[in-house]
């Protein structure tokens, strides 16, 4: 059996030095090692760190891709690359002749290979990124401006996002000439087939960077945290979401940056309740103030305001103050603050409170209690 140059790789992860089970962050850290370790400004000359640096490159351009990582994790090398696989005997199964079988187009076929693929080199938008930001009730209520960290893929700017060292540039791929595809016939068990699939010079990217950037190792693109100011506006409710375009990663060849994406986060408040735009509020008042009427203090969400209770006013009646709840996110009008009424008893009473109260009590006939009244009018009528 002749080996071939493809059997002998070497496993992308024991390249890079990590485990299968590596984070998305740890591939990229462990690359910049290896990358910085290894790069060719660094020996010059030297044919073996040169290897290395492009096996580095090799690992990485396959695990940093979530689809071809997934096929690589699940076929190995013959997921990924259309080469593999290709012994120099050729297929030798009974019956076959001389016929050439190559798995790698097979699986190139099966898993993104086939097909015509939009061009590699034209302007791809850049991906949403997310953050949160917590607000107070009263900041959700009347808008604010709020700074958040955002971390996004930006261009590099040594490079110019090319992803060539500065005072070089990459070259069309002459293998494919810029399309980053390539077509292959084979023979196969079936006959002659013709397939379409990744380069497999430029893996797909239409141009080959023969010296990368070595701040950003070839990808043209860099990982930066900045702050941005967000306008949060009067009326937003927990949950919602802002989105600000253009803040978010940035895009490739040209192509315009993806967006922020804010998902707000309103702290409860210690007295007030939201249902979309009204404002709720529980409203403690004592026996006196129900039977007799009063003025009394309330809050609001500008401050403190007097409101008249009638005479009379039941526990559980609504007060409302009309336009003094949440501003409609259009800012045309206001919802409303309701307060629920509620009686507290008072406790720990002094001989003479008592005195007074029972007096009061003896006082007062059914004709002054309404709701009781009829309750034991009923509960008479239901018992003869």
């Amino acid at each position: 059996m002749v080996m071939t140059m493809a059997e002998t790789k070497r496993d992308y992860y024991e390249v890079l030095g990590i485990s299968k089970g590596a984070s998305e962050a740890e591939i990229k850290k462990a690359f910049r090692q290896q990358a910085k370790k290894y790069h060719p400004d660094l020996h010059p000359g030297d044919s073996a760190a040169e290897k290395s640096f492009k096996e580095i490159n090799e690992a990485y351009e396959v695990l940093s891709d979530p689809q071809k990582k997934a096929r690589y994790d699940q076929f190995g090398h013959a997921g990924v690359d259309p080469k593999f696989g290709a012994g120099a005997g050729g297929y030798g199964g009974g019956g076959f002749g001389d016929m050439d079988f190559d798995l790698g187009d097979i699986f190139s076929s099966f898993f993104g290979g086939g097909g015509r693929r939009a061009n590699p080199n034209a302007p791809r938008q850049g991906t949403d990124v997310a953050v949160s930001v917590v607000i107070s009730f009263e900041e959700a209520a009347k808008g604010c401006k709020k700074q958040v960290k955002v971390t996004a893929v930006e261009s590099c700017d040594s490079c110019g996002g090319s992803g060539a060292k500065k005072g070089t540039s990459p070259r069309t791929c002459p293998q494919c000439h810029g399309t980053g595809q390539e077509v292959r016939q084979q023979r196969t068990p079936f006959g002659v087939m013709q397939t379409q699939g990744v380069c497999s010079q430029c893996r797909g990217r239409g141009r080959i960077v023969d010296t990368p950037c070595p701040d950003c190792g070839g990808s043209g693109q860099v990982r930066k945290t900045n702050t941005v100011g967000v306008n949060i506006p009067a009326g937003i409710d927990d949950g919602q979401v802002i989105s600000i375009r253009g803040k978010g990663n940035a895009g490739q060849n040209g192509g315009p940056a993806g967006d922020l994406q804010v998902r707000v986060s309103v702290r409860p408040h210690p007295i007030f309740e939201r249902e979309r735009f009204t404002v709720w509020c529980d409203l403690p008042l004592t026996f006196a103030q129900l039977a007799l009427g009063a003025t009394v203090e309330v809050p609001t969400l500008e401050g403190k305001v007097e409101m008249d209770v009638k005479e009379g006013t039941q526990p559980g009646d609504l007060l409302t103050l009309k336009g003094k709840g949440i501003p409609y996110l259009n800012g045309r009008g206001r919802g409303d603050l309701i307060f629920r009424v509620a009686v507290e008893v008072p406790k720990n009473l002094s001989g003479e409170q008592k005195k007074l109260l029972r007096a009061f009590e003896d006082a007062t006939g059914d004709k002054n209690y309404q709701k009781r009244r009829s309750f034991f009018d009923k509960l008479k009528d239901s018992f003869k």
